[in-house]
Parts: C-alpha cells; sequence; structure tokens
C-alpha cells in the first residue's frame, strides 16, 4: 500500500497558522509589573493586595489584582482560570475587561522556594453600585436609574448571546466610572452553558442539563434555586437584574433574607405564593419538599406603586416566579418603561461624582474596628424584632417605605436608635453594627470583580454551607449559600474571635472545604 499524501488543496502549515491565529485584540504572554507605576494601595486581605497603577506604556489608570497561591501543590486557582479565559473572551462596553496580565518575578532567581506572583490588570473604575446606594450624598433620579439598567441589559444581554451564564448578578458586581459607563464585573462563579441563546419573546427558556444550585448571592438568588433546581438557564441572572432594579428605586435591598427558608418567605410575601398557574413545576424540585408556604397574593404593586406603572410592570416580569416565562434580556430592552418619561440618560451627561468605595470611607473613620465579629448564621446586631418574621426584617414597608430610601440607608432600622428622634439617621459610616443584616461572602478575592473585602465590611457577615455529609434539604432552616471560593479566608477566619461552632472550611478536607461550587459539585457545576 502506498503511502497516503497530502491534498493538493490542503494549506500549507504557515497558510493554515496564519488562518487559525489569535484575534489581535487578544493578549500574548504576560507583562512585567515593572511596567507598571503603582500610585497607591486599594485594599488589602487573605487574598493578597489590589492596587491603583498607571501604566507606563499606555499612561491609563488600571487595577492590579494579585492572585495568591495559598496551596501551590494544587497549582493556579480554578477560578481564576475560569475568569480570566471568559474574560479573555469578551469584549462590549458593559463587560468589565481583562487588559493584561502581568507577572512579578522574586527578587533572587536563585531562590526556587520563591515563585512568580500573577497580577490580573483590569481598568480603574470609580465606584461599585452598592458604595453609591450606601452613600448618603448621592441620590439617584429616574433618568439616572434608566440609564444604569439600559446598560446592565446590554452587558447581560451580550453575556447570554454568547451563551455565559454569570451566575452572581448584585449591585455590588456592577462597576461604574465617572464617564457614566456600568460595567458587569465578577465572573468567578460565571460559566459556558449548553442552551440555547434566549430568543425575543421566549423568556430564559427551558434548561437540558444539570447545573449547581448553590450560586448566586442569597439575596438575589432567585426561588427557583432556593428550591434546588438543577436545569436553570438565564433567567437566574434575570431575577438579579430585578432585585438590583428594585434596590436602585427603593435605596437598600429589596429582598434581605437571613435565611434560605426567610429568603423564600419574603419572596413569596413581594411576588405571591407558587401555585401551578404562577410557577408551574415547583413542586417537583427537591426544596419544595420540606417547606409549606402559606397563601398570600403578593403585594408588589403597592410596594412600588409610587414609583410608576412602567417601573411595576417591569419589575413584574423580571421578578416572575415562573423561571421559563421570566423576561429575558432582549425584551427587557424593548420594554415601554424605556420608552416613556423620563427618558434613560446618556452617560455622559451623568453627574461626576465622588469615589464611593466602604474601603475609603472605612479608612478615614475607622468602621473596621467598630465592627465585631460576625456570629455563625446571619444575627449580626438583630435586636427581636429584626429577626425573620419580625417587623423590621426583609423588605420594610410600614409607615414612611422612602425614609431610608435612594438618599438614606440602605438596610432594616436598627433596633437601637439612641439619641435619633424619627425619621432620623446616622451616616453609613458612622452607624454601628446593629441592625446591619448579614452580607453574603465577597464573590472574589479582586478589585472589580466585587470588590476585595475591604471594600464590604457588610461582606464579613457571611454564611457557609453545611458540609457535603449533610443533606442540603434536611433541615428547612439551612443555609445553602455559596462557599466563599477563595482558599485565603481560612487565615482571615483564623484571626478572628470566632465561636467554635462557627465552622470554617478549607481544602483540607470535606469537613473543612472552603472552594469554589465545583470543586463539590463535579460535572454539575
Amino acid at each position: 500500500m502506498s503511502a497516503p499524501t497530502l491534498s493538493a488543496t490542503a494549506p500549507s502549515p504557515r497558510t493554515f497558522a496564519i488562518q487559525h491565529q489569535r484575534p489581535k485584540n487578544s493578549f500574548v504572554g504576560c507583562s512585567r509589573i515593572g511596567d507598571y507605576e503603582v500610585l497607591g494601595k486599594l485594599g488589602e486581605g487573605t487574598f493578597g493586595e489590589v492596587h491603583r497603577a498607571r501604566s507606563k506604556n499606555t499612561g491609563a489608570v488600571v487595577a492590579l489584582k494579585k492572585i495568591i497561591l495559598h496551596n501551590e501543590k494544587d497549582g493556579f486557582p480554578i477560578t481564576a482560570l475560569r475568569e480570566i479565559k471568559l474574560l479573555k473572551l469578551l469584549s462590549h462596553k458593559n463587560v468589565l475587561r481583562l487588559e493584561d496580565m502581568a507577572v512579578e518575578h522574586p527578587a533572587r532567581t536563585t531562590d526556587k522556594r520563591k515563585k512568580p506572583v500573577m497580577y490580573m490588570v483590569m481598568p480603574y473604575m470609580d465606584h461599585d453600585l452598592s458604595g453609591l446606594l450606601d452613600n448618603p450624598s448621592i441620590t439617584f433620579n429616574e433618568a439616572q436609574i434608566k440609564c444604569y439598567l439600559v446598560q446592565l441589559l446590554e452587558g447581560l444581554k451580550y453575556l447570554h448571546e454568547n451563551k455565559i451564564l454569570h451566575r452572581d448578578m448584585k449591585a455590588a458586581n456592577l462597576l461604574i466610572n465617572n464617564k457614566g459607563i456600568l460595567q458587569i464585573a465578577d465572573f468567578g462563579l460565571a460559566r459556558l452553558y449548553d442552551e440555547l441563546p434566549p430568543k425575543k419573546g421566549c423568556g430564559g427558556g427551558e434548561g437540558r442539563r444539570d447545573y449547581t444550585s448553590l450560586v448566586v448571592t442569597r439575596w438575589y438568588r432567585p426561588p427557583e434555586l432556593l428550591l434546588h433546581l438543577k436545569k436553570y438557564t438565564t433567567a437566574i441572572d434575570m431575577w438579579g437584574v430585578g432585585c438590583v432594579f428594585g434596590e436602585m428605586l427603593w435605596g437598600k435591598p429589596i429582598l434581605a433574607g437571613e435565611s434560605d427558608s426567610h429568603q423564600l418567605d419574603i419572596i413569596f410575601d413581594l411576588c405571591g405564593t407558587p401555585t401551578d398557574d404562577n410557577m408551574p413545576g415547583w413542586r417537583q424540585l427537591p426544596g419544595a419538599e420540606v417547606i409549606k408556604p402559606r397563601p398570600r397574593p403578593g403585594d408588589l404593586s403597592s410596594r412600588f406603586a409610587k414609583y410608576g406603572t412602567g417601573a411595576v410592570a417591569l419589575l413584574r416580569e423580571l421578578l416572575r416566579l415562573d423561571w421559563k416565562k421570566r423576561i429575558n434580556a432582549i425584551d427587557a430592552l424593548e420594554h415601554p418603561y424605556f420608552h416613556t418619561a423620563p427618558f434613560p440618560a446618556q452617560p455622559g451627561d451623568l453627574p461626576v461624582m465622588e469615589e464611593s468605595h466602604e474601603f475609603d470611607r472605612r479608612k478615614f473613620h475607622d468602621r473596621k474596628a467598630a465592627l465585631p465579629p460576625a456570629p455563625k448564621g446571619g444575627t449580626v446586631g438583630r435586636g427581636p424584632n429584626d429577626g425573620p418574621g419580625g417587623p423590621n426584617s426583609g423588605f420594610n414597608s410600614g409607615g414612611d417605605p422612602y425614609r431610608n430610601g435612594i438618599n438614606g440607608g440602605r438596610y432594616p432600622p436598627t433596633s437601637h436608635r439612641s439619641g435619633l428622634g424619627p425619621g432620623e439617621r446616622l451616616p453609613a459610616w458612622q452607624r454601628g453594627p446593629h441592625g446591619l443584616p448579614p452580607r453574603p461572602p465577597p464573590p472574589v478575592d479582586n478589585y472589580g470583580t466585587g470588590g476585595p473585602d475591604v471594600y464590604r465590611d457588610r461582606d464579613r457577615d457571611r454564611d457557609r454551607p453545611p458540609p457535603r455529609s449533610r443533606p442540603v434539604v434536611a433541615r428547612n432552616d439551612v443555609d445553602t449559600y455559596i462557599p466563599s471560593y477563595r482558599e485565603r479566608d481560612r487565615d482571615r477566619e483564623r484571626d478572628r474571635d470566632r465561636p467554635p461552632r462557627d465552622r470554617r472550611y478549607d481544602d483540607r478536607g470535606p469537613s473543612r472545604q472552603n472552594t469554589q461550587p465545583v470543586a463539590y459539585t463535579g460535572k454539575a457545576a
């Protein structure tokens, strides 16, 4: 038999390489840390440091995010790999851009024990949305809210068209610069998904494969995930958009649950009790076996009536219990709410605002020292009226609900307000720990992806999932909040005065596993 010969039409190796070369806008290799002039520290924590820097080549101001290898034998962190891979694939004005990777080599090359340090280089953003809403000196008008919401939907439409689930949509992960541009950040939990992209008029569609349900910050987590749906779609991100929209209107998180069961309870208070008509298939979900929701119609319309019928109509579509019919980003952008006065402002017309990162305010007001260690669960400084079912729990709809609205506090009122009269409040940086609900863990150990620990003191009050040996649905009050996927949290928690029962997880075994969901969910991640 004669040897096989190359086809006459087969391209040469050089031609093949040219045809399959990487896009010109994708970086190749890494810069050196010496290519950047460090201007100052933005934050620090067990994850490392985040610095504001200027590129010596372009003059652009950037944020340098350090990637720490806590256990070098485990290699490069998988969450960082996933985030870098996705960010290199994406290019949209409303999605945070990964501009470069920088490497810092040890000073002595002969010391093999010291490994190079990697940095992610991203544009410096002046604010995050949560910080802006937390700033008592900043007020949003409706045109500004519409502007930010349109940009959020445009960015999410792009992600979903490219078959990417964000899986941690919340105000803290939305960055804004002083040009009025909003960008979606924090892709540590994001992943490619196998379904078809959403289509106009078809909602989120129906999922066909399993993913882990232990994703999304609890306050922004849709009811289907709280009931442990595995075959979810882009609809989980759209629920988060609804929560962010309501938060911009109200000035504080609208669904601040203190456990998974309490989260479901306040969702049903707002959206109504699930039925076979408004949430088909909910009874078949694993988590439905342990809940018995009391009948209630939902009071979304009355709570948001002051913002107009258009806002209520869009919010109702975003917070629809039926995940298959929940509005997608394509249809949301065409909603009449955006085509009625006041129209969305142009980003360039928005006012320039003071930098709103909580780290900056805490640095000057010593708020960090004022906060005690967070106890287990979600009861930091909570009075008897502030717990689940209390008059101050979750969404405060009594009295004048706008008292702590856009220009006020974002949290349920404290039960101890010494020296303050009705309607009075302390600035954000002067408020003590009492009355602050627990914030979920910060999503990633970096700037520009939800912010480092030092940006969000309230993110210290985090919950942990049960050990793998404990069934998720064994108890109604078990909180299945996603673990912090940073192994470095274990060092930080060891330094704190924690109750012995508040077990922290690390990578040394199933009983102390503190890593990303992919570490314990296998193929379903």
